[in-house]
């Protein structure tokens, strides 16, 4: 799947406009959808959006999901777009929106979550995913993500990552978004780093996320990543088999 998105979400990010962000994502899914390759044109598209305008548009140009850092709290009109709809829900925790946000390593002070992050997200992603089903959101159509280095230390991101499989009890398939980021780099290079200096370390971060559970995973450096996840796969099956 292809994951679109007309707004920066890294930490200090300004925000962008409904039109903008629509001016921005509609002429790719467009451009996509109309390709004369049924390879591409058919290609499963989210699109990275807190608002419900933007995802409207997105879906009558072909989106087949909303991918929202919000977890639905930003514009309560965008649950109830998702379900006329019909599409796929990403749900994702954030400690703090963007424009607040710092990078894992820059906090002097971990945030506070009460009962700890792992605890403090997963009631959060309970309660969002309750939020969109009581909308009319089709259970099956919602995904859960933890939304590392959102509001997170280096030390609280690792944490969620140890414990993913707590999250895969709540009953919807776990995202993991670890690719590049800030704590990626900080733990496996142990300074600051650039994201393109983070493969190692991403590609492990994805393996732990995998291991614990994680069905699905946003990733920059896609050849590698599906090479190491066929073997994950190969290892979880006992066999084989392939990642596609």
């Amino acid at each position: 799947m292809l994951d679109i998105g007309g707004e920066s979400t890294r930490p200090g990010a300004k925000r962008v406009s409904a039109e903008e962000q629509i001016s921005r994502v509609l002429p790719i899914i467009e451009a996509i959808r109309g390709c004369d390759d049924a390879a591409i044109s058919g290609i499963p598209i989210s699109v990275d959006t807190t608002l419900a305008e933007v995802a409207l548009a997105a879906i009558n140009a072909g989106a087949d999901a909303i991918n929202d850092v919000s977890g639905g709290t930003e514009d309560a009109e965008l649950l109830d777009v998702v379900a006329r709809e019909g599409a796929g829900l990403v749900l994702m925790h954030r400690g703090v929106a963007p424009p607040k946000d710092k990078y894992a390593d820059e906090y002097e002070r971990e945030p506070e979550f009460e009962g700890g992050v792992v605890a403090a997200v997963r009631a959060a992603l309970a309660t969002h995913a309750e939020r969109a089903i009581a909308k009319g959101v089709t259970r099956e159509h919602i995904v859960i993500d933890p939304g590392l280095g959102f509001g997170k230390s280096v030390g609280q991101n690792m944490e969620l990552l140890r414990h993913v499989g707590e999250l895969t009890k709540l009953g919807f398939p776990v995202y993991i978004g670890a690719s590049r980021k800030r704590f990626v780099g900080r733990v496996s290079i142990g300074e600051s780093s650039e994201p393109a200096d983070r493969l190692a370390g991403s590609i492990a971060a994805t393996v732990l996320g995998a291991v614990g559970g994680a069905m699905l995973h946003r990733v920059h450096d896609v050849a590698e990543h599906v090479r190491v996840l066929s073997l994950v796969t190969a290892w979880n099956d006992g066999g084989g088999s392939v990642v596609k």
